[in-house]
């Protein structure tokens, strides 16, 4: 694995006075919302969630866009660039069913419980040990995952505009900062809205010059067969047991690492995205917004996997020795070659405003669990609320400077998906074993929340720093040892709440009241509005309709 510390320094865009206005402008525009959001916050809860007051198309945007971080822009483009079409199957298979779940099964949980955060159900479900152990666990790697995003930034504005890493570091992180600390949640949800189509407006016009500039689709295929294989351009070619391919997984640990346990563990359970929908007005506003957000989500795959395929295309070896390019640098690339001044700038801020999203998601996460689930909790308990909104904004700064010590982490991986997904089996996914099983099985004691995500996340890390980096067990690639880290943390995260369970005392029923599937408490179901049969309004129809285009658009990438 090569190990980069910034992007390639050739990468110079040659930006002029209308890119640096055009940027200009949306600072200002960001700052301005943060102002605006200031006046709605009266209220921890205005704060933290925005009052429970935000219409489903807001949170649905927004839930989206909070994804839209490195993890879509440079990432998926690298790992096109790397892997080839099986880009796909973090879209198709690793997302939209696990947020079709989402809104369909666990929403009515989180919002008919009336929790404030995902690590307050399981202080509900289980006992305070599950719930301390959850929420120091997420408030760490909602700190790691905003350090992916300012890492990114940073080394992207510095290739591409010049400046200095840390001045970019720092610029980014005070924008973050203070629309947040103004305006709470909802300055940081009407920006990501904002920022959803300052993102779509950045990269529909790279994806479709950069197809022109490899002479269409037919020619990027043929290219890439002529220099990576056939296997490079389908989404299961060369998936066998047992066979070779780009992505070093099989099928299987395609369907169950990355579809199942890792797909589930992130949609279902990362409090980033799940705030967006704890916002909303009611559930049935809850339950649309990740509905609402997969629809996008089918589609945004050609928008960052296209670019990363031409750029496989046109420099044959990047992201190795024979390269000064990393495969993080697909995207800044193809901006070098391709975009003009004004569209440049447009570019430029899309990359900023995705960066910022991703972070503004995570950073507002952590203020909220932080906040709420340890200090208010553990540490200073029974004060005003007032106080709460105080400590909110100083561990919001708190949380940003963290960031910064450790976006330097992300510089080991030349591939920053790979890092994110090495995240997400260590704490996403023994956090889904153990809802999923509290949520399903009534058995499942009060002490088996607390063990089964020890076990998880202990597994999970031991499988990819001792088993896979140590050479134990072949696994070709680190997303390959990713999707086998989280199948090994699920399991073991399962089998030792089971066996818990087995030997400690279960929750009293009167306890398990809507925290259980098949039970029901008040508050958990709202009867229709009227007119609420329209059909977006649909949450089942929306949602399977989902499923249903994603299959569709798995017919190109099947042979």
């Amino acid at each position: 694995m090569q190990i980069p510390t910034y992007t390639a320094t050739g990468l110079r865009l040659p930006t002029n006075g209308l890119d640096y206005t055009i940027l200009g402008i949306y600072f200002a525009v960001v700052l301005g919302i943060g102002f605006a959001a200031r006046r709605s916050v009266r209220t921890s809860l205005d704060f933290f969630l925005s009052g429970r007051s935000l219409p489903a198309w807001i949170t649905g945007l927004a839930f989206i866009s909070a994804n839209l971080a490195a993890t879509e822009i440079l990432g998926m483009a690298a790992n096109s660039a790397q892997y080839g079409a099986y880009t796909v199957h973090w879209y198709w298979i690793g997302a939209i069913p696990a947020m079709v779940f989402l809104g369909l099964v666990m929403m009515p949980f989180y919002y008919g419980s009336k929790v404030r955060s995902v690590p307050e159900f399981l202080l509900l479900r289980f006992d305070r040990w599950a719930h301390l152990l959850s929420s120091v666990l997420f408030a760490f790697s909602a700190i790691l995952i905003a350090g992916v995003n300012l890492y990114a930034l940073a080394i992207v504005v510095q290739a591409l505009l010049g400046w200095p890493q840390w001045v970019a570091i720092v610029v980014a992180g005070f924008f973050v900062l203070a629309y947040i600390t103004l305006g709470g949640l909802s300055s940081a949800i009407y920006n990501e809205v904002l920022q959803f189509f300052v993102i779509l407006a950045a990269l529909i016009p790279l994806t479709v010059l950069a197809l022109k500039k490899v002479g269409g689709w037919g020619k990027l295929t043929d290219t890439l067969t002529a220099q990576h294989g056939h296997d490079f351009v389908t989404a299961w070619g060369g998936t066998g047991i047992g066979s070779p391919n780009p992505l070093g997984a099989n099928w299987l640990t395609i369907v169950l690492g990355l579809g199942f346990v890792l797909s589930f563990g992130y949609w279902t359970t990362n409090f980033a995205e799940v705030q967006r929908a704890l916002s909303a007005k009611n559930l049935s506003a809850a339950q649309r917004t990740p509905l609402i957000a997969a629809f996008p989500k089918i589609f945004i795959v050609f928008l960052v996997m296209i670019p990363g395929l031409v750029a496989a295309a046109l420099v044959p070896k990047i992201g190795t020795g024979g390269s000064s390019l990393q495969y993080n640098d697909a995207i800044p690339y193809l901006m070098e070659q391709l975009l003009p001044n004004g569209v440049l700038g447009i570019a430029v801020t899309g990359l900023l405003a995705a960066f910022m999203a991703g972070m503004a998601a995570n950073v507002s996460s952590f203020n909220t669990v932080f906040t709420n689930d340890i200090w208010g909790r553990y540490v200073v308990r029974g004060r005003e609320d007032a106080y709460y909104v105080r400590f909110g904004r100083l561990i919001t700064a708190l949380g940003v400077l963290a960031s910064v010590g450790t976006a330097f982490l992300a510089s080991s991986f030349s591939n920053i998906m790979s890092y994110l997904q090495t995240l997400f089996s260590f704490f996403n996914v023994p956090l889904f074993v153990v809802f999923i099983i509290g949520m399903f099985w009534k058995r499942a004691s009060a002490k088996s929340g607390f063990w089964g995500l020890l076990a998880g996340t202990v597994t999970a890390m031991v499988n990819y720093f001792v088993i896979y980096k140590k050479g134990v067990i072949g696994i070709p690639t680190d997303q390959g040892a990713n999707f086998v880290s989280a199948i090994a943390g699920f399991v073991a995260g399962g089998v030792v709440m089971v066996a818990v369970s087995l030997f400690t005392a279960p929750k009293p029923a009167d306890e398990l009241a809507g925290l259980v599937y098949g039970t029901t408490s008040p508050g958990m179901a709202e009867p229709p509005a009227a007119g609420d049969d329209a059909w977006y309004r649909r949450p089942a129809l929306l949602g399977w309709s989902a499923v249903v285009l994603a299959a569709a658009c798995y017919i190109p990438f099947s042979f």
